[in-house]
């Protein structure tokens, strides 16, 4: 039975609260833990009551793996029941990011171990056992892709592996843990819980039938759903990539395992940021990708979201979500694109699509990743992203309300939305 909130006719506003933690320190690197950066863990009752404000019932929020399990055989429920307590007080849902990129301390090679998959699903379990009552949907890896580009290929984040081994050694190593995860969740659960599956929606524009960008392209495209091929039984031999993979060391086994034994979104949340998530390929020139080598982007506005939320539901046939959207610039700017994605949002479930969320990300200003490589304040790395911002005062970070928690209110409201 699918949960209500999926098949109701609504579109289910929620709100996102920046959950990145890459808590490994190195020399010249040092940890990101956006909850410290962002002081939620001292303010968490006072965010939540920000998302109730604002009309959502929704809200993408996760646990910070590391901090709830320091040891091997320790665990700390501390802060973690004083946030699903207040979730369960305000009638507030959570949909738990179990993974958003980072793994415990004591946890040799991260994502690399051999025993990463299991020790994910075990912690996944853990949190489901504990909190039946209010933790009831869950995103078993918030946009693996990127998990797999940024650890793997890039080599930016622990374990720092690069290349196509190293790209396909993440993505195989996060889709077994993703359907351990899933799997051990419906083991445990005492209530109807449901997927929310997530990941970067990327598109790819320009020259990109050009002979020395063709085949990478072809790549790049098929690349974007890879984890969620993965983990829904999709990469038998006939997969576009499946030779990419074979060629660069993927384990027979896994694949064949991967692909007896799927596990379903109920749910397939597309990540969206206009000024990002369309990258503009250019005839004799050549780019790596990634922060060290990015190519140029391009505004596709709604046009680039409803191709990739239409490519979602075509791919697998489950509702779909705005799982992430908005553009980093002044109020001015969000303001006009939470009204035209709102807009497209209608417009295609007047269609037909059966989208039933849309998610603003984040609640409240966040810092840009690049904080990790840097050794200034963190207010060097703001990124004006949320319906509230955040403002340095003697007491800590403020939430300052914008006009956009007023507009994003109203939104909610609208009998457009409704059933």
């Amino acid at each position: 039975m699918t949960r209500p909130w999926i098949t109701d006719g609504r579109l289910h506003f929620a709100v996102g609260v920046e959950d990145t933690f890459v808590p490994q320190a190195v020399e010249g690197e040092r940890p990101i833990d956006e909850y410290e950066l962002t002081e939620h863990y001292a303010r968490v009752e006072d965010d939540l009551g920000l998302a109730k404000d604002v009309g959502c019932d929704l809200v993408r929020w996760g646990v910070p793996w590391y901090r709830i399990q320091p040891e091997p055989d320790r665990w700390d429920w501390s802060w973690l029941d004083r946030a699903m307590a207040r979730f369960g007080e305000l009638g507030l849902s959570p949909i738990v990011d179990l993974m958003h990129y980072g793994t415990p301390l004591w946890l040799d090679g991260q994502f690399d171990h051999p025993d990463y998959p299991r020790l994910v699903a075990e912690y996944a379990a853990k949190v489901a056992e504990r909190y039946p009552d209010v933790a009831r949907d869950f995103t078993p890896v918030n946009e693996p892709m990127i998990h797999s580009l940024f650890c793997g290929e890039y080599g930016y984040w622990p374990p720092y592996l690069s290349g196509g081994t190293g790209l396909t050694r993440m993505a195989t190593q996060l889709a077994d843990g993703f359907r351990r995860t899933q799997n051990a969740i419906v083991d445990v659960a005492r209530e109807e819980v449901s997927f929310v599956h997530v990941d970067a929606g990327m598109r790819y524009v320009g020259d990109v039938d050009a002979p020395e960008h063709a085949e990478h392209v072809r790549r790049l495209t098929e690349q974007v759903w890879l984890v969620e091929d993965l983990v829904t039984g999709r990469v038998d031999a006939t997969h576009p990539l499946a030779r990419f993979l074979l060629d660069n060391g993927a384990d027979e086994a896994l694949l064949a395992d991967l692909v007896a034994h799927p596990v379903a979104p109920d749910v397939m949340g597309v990540n969206y940021y206009p000024l990002h998530s369309t990258e503009v390929f250019e005839a004799g020139v050549h780019h790596g990708g990634g922060f060290a080598d990015p190519r140029p982007t391009r505004d596709d506005g709604t046009d680039g979201l409803a191709e990739l939320l239409r490519e979602a539901q075509r791919r697998y046939g489950a509702p779909v979500m705005i799982s992430e959207t908005c553009v980093t610039g002044s109020v001015d700017a969000r303001s006009r694109w939470m009204a035209e994605s709102l807009d497209l949002a209608a417009d295609l479930r007047a269609e037909g699509m059966d989208l039933v969320g849309y998610t603003w990300w984040p609640l409240f200003d966040m810092y840009e990743w690049t904080y990790r490589h840097a050794t200034g304040p963190r207010a060097d790395h703001l990124l004006t992203m949320g319906l509230w911002s955040l403002e340095e005062a003697p007491s800590g970070l403020e939430r300052v309300a914008t006009p956009l928690v007023e507009q994003f209110a109203r939104h909610a409201a609208e009998p457009r939305f409704g059933a």
